[in-house]
């Protein structure tokens, strides 16, 4: 009723409102733990089918709240807008909107109430795009709609430099740019979808991350900030990650494209990759996945050891990542160093190392991920 009134206030102002909805609460976690119950190895169009009606009972909840506040609104879901999406379940990407039936029902001076985080094959299987798909079901409708303006609501009032949970000195930031903040989000960031950043990156859509519950200013995320750019806008941290080391491969051309694309081919991606100098004629690769898509990575490196030729294989799961992200280092040697030389300060050793223009991240042991967190935080970013 909260949300219901606050649409019915912009609606009053004389706006075309679209709203998308994900589902309530914890619903999408007790349908998949009703699946695992079942079958702990359930299939991804059936488990796709299951979750995204989670997203239909908010919407239709939502309008017959809305009617209660004498404004007219629909519920639509991905057949009847329609979302097309690939056939990837589980992780499935917009081809195309079709844009008639949203705007017949805004010509209509109706609300109109979209399900979020999923959309519709080509063989009318219903999708969905992964956990926070519905920010990007946002964002692509804002695209299609040529919206003024993407506004998204959560139960945080912004995007912090650091989860506030586990970074106690974590600070809400005014503003950040899509790529600081697409870095963010894909190194464990929950705040947004990933894929949401991208899309309003690709189509230059500004975004408007607020709270749901309490009307103050949130987060805007666009190309260029107006204030002058931090060394390092957040501290991301990923529990989620699990390290694979694949030991005593053929050191010769052609070989970590085999085993790469035999992941591709599974829609699995890879993240951190380390690979080790040859010697012996063998290497050692070691990379990142995550933790949904560990077992079935192992899996298919194990069938494919003849192809492969590799003389073992470990799985690690007791891994984090820890990540630094401002576009401030672009500018500004020696921001690795000064990280690395905090761990060392606070003992803990680092596995793994990956950098960009505007980012390091470090593997380092699970259990050190929240003390690594905080202290990289205090010496980049400090207190308000």
């Amino acid at each position: 009723m909260n949300v219901a009134s606050r649409i019915a206030k912009d609606y009053r102002r004389g706006n075309d409102i679209v709203v998308v909805l994900s589902a309530m609460g914890k619903s999408t976690d007790e349908l998949i733990a009703k699946a695992m119950d079942i079958n702990p190895n359930p299939s991804k169009r059936e488990l796709d089918m299951l979750v995204t009606t989670g997203e239909q009972v908010s919407v239709a909840l939502m309008a017959m709240a809305l009617h209660l506040l004498d404004v007219p609104a629909i519920s639509l879901n991905a057949f009847q807008v329609a979302m097309h999406t690939s056939s990837n379940y589980g992780n499935a990407r917009f081809k195309k909107i079709d844009r008639d039936r949203i705007r017949h029902e805004l010509d209509a001076r109706k609300v109109v109430l979209v399900t979020g985080f999923q959309g519709v094959n080509k063989y009318d299987d219903v999708t969905t795009l992964g956990r926070g798909g519905s920010d990007t079901t946002a964002v692509a409708l804002a695209a299609a709609l040529h919206a003024d303006a993407c506004e998204i609501y959560t139960d945080v009032d912004g995007i912090y430099t650091s989860d506030p949970r586990i970074v106690k000195n974590a600070r809400k930031l005014d503003e950040i740019t899509y790529d600081e903040m697409l870095d963010l989000a894909t190194l464990g960031a929950g705040v947004l979808h990933n894929r949401s950043v991208e899309l309003a990156k690709k189509y230059g859509i500004t975004l408007l991350l607020c709270s749901s519950l309490e009307e103050v200013p949130g987060t805007v995320v666009r190309e260029d900030t107006k204030v002058e750019k931090m060394l390092v806008s957040g501290v991301a941290v990923d529990k989620s990650a699990d390290r694979i080391s694949v030991i005593g491969l053929a050191d010769k051309p052609g070989v970590a494209f085999k085993m790469f694309d035999l992941l591709a081919k599974k829609n699995i991606n890879v993240d951190v990759i380390l690979q080790s100098i040859g010697r012996d004629g063998t290497k050692d690769i070691s990379f990142t996945v995550s933790d949904g898509d560990a077992d079935e990575s192992m899996a298919i490196l194990e069938e494919n050891r003849e192809l492969l030729t590799y003389k073992e294989i470990n799985l690690d799961r007791d891994v984090a990542k820890v990540s630094i992200v401002g576009a401030g280092m672009m500018t500004n040697p020696g921001v690795a160093a000064k990280m690395f030389e905090v761990l060392f300060n606070e003992g803990i050793n680092i596995n793994m190392i990956s950098t960009s223009e505007i980012r390091v991240t470090v593997l380092i042991d699970s259990h050190y991920a929240e003390r690594a967190a905080n202290a990289i935080h205090d010496a980049f970013i400090g207190e308000d």
